[in-house]
């Protein structure tokens, strides 16, 4: 695995605009009106959970795999949060959910919801679905974590912040609520 450029600095607030994408500027607006405190990180893009190892360290804590799943009509998407080392199992998560067959959702969906691009996959995201087509799945293991690791929007990014506010604060303010599973 190639090494990846990280800034070993934390930063405590947003970043300035320039060189940034407005997508990434956004999550900023958003958690600095919701009063929402976050600790960033910058860094190459990281294409995978592995390639975000050294980034939790620094941060002190777990990235979130996060998967953007729909059942086989395309009717029916999923943001699936679990911690970055577990499995993922789509029949233990059907079955939890009452679902047909799941599958990774194609991008355009994931763009077209979300406004996030394959390998930027985030909680984040949420704040662009406004008419509420993705439900939110958290298992267990991340629920009980007192810190949440997620990216804004973009993978040269990474944020800390703190589960009670991502429950109490983000996802009312995004009208989206969560189902809890255990995989």
């Amino acid at each position: 695995m190639n090494k990846i450029w990280i800034d070993e600095r934390l930063y405590t607030g947003r970043p300035s605009p320039e060189g940034r994408l407005p997508k990434e500027i956004r999550v900023y607006d958003m958690l600095d009106s919701l009063k929402i405190p976050y600790v960033r990180i910058d860094h190459d893009v990281t294409p995978s959970i592995e390639s975000c190892q050294r980034v939790d360290e620094l941060l002190g804590i777990e990235i979130c795999k996060n998967l953007f799943l729909c059942n086989s009509q395309k009717t029916d998407f999923y943001l699936l949060m679990l911690p970055g080392t577990k499995k993922f199992r789509t029949a233990a998560l059907s079955k939890q959910i009452g679902t047909s067959r799941l599958s990774f959702a194609p991008s355009e969906y994931m763009e077209q919801y979300l406004d996030i691009a394959p390998g930027s996959v985030s909680v984040m995201g949420l704040m662009n679905d406004k008419q509420n087509k993705v439900r939110l799945l958290i298992d267990n293991e991340v629920l009980q974590a007192p810190f949440l690791g997620c990216h804004p929007c973009v993978n040269t990014s990474s944020l800390k912040l703190s589960m009670k506010d991502l429950l109490d604060k983000f996802l009312p303010y995004t009208g989206h609520d969560y189902l809890a599973v255990k995989l």
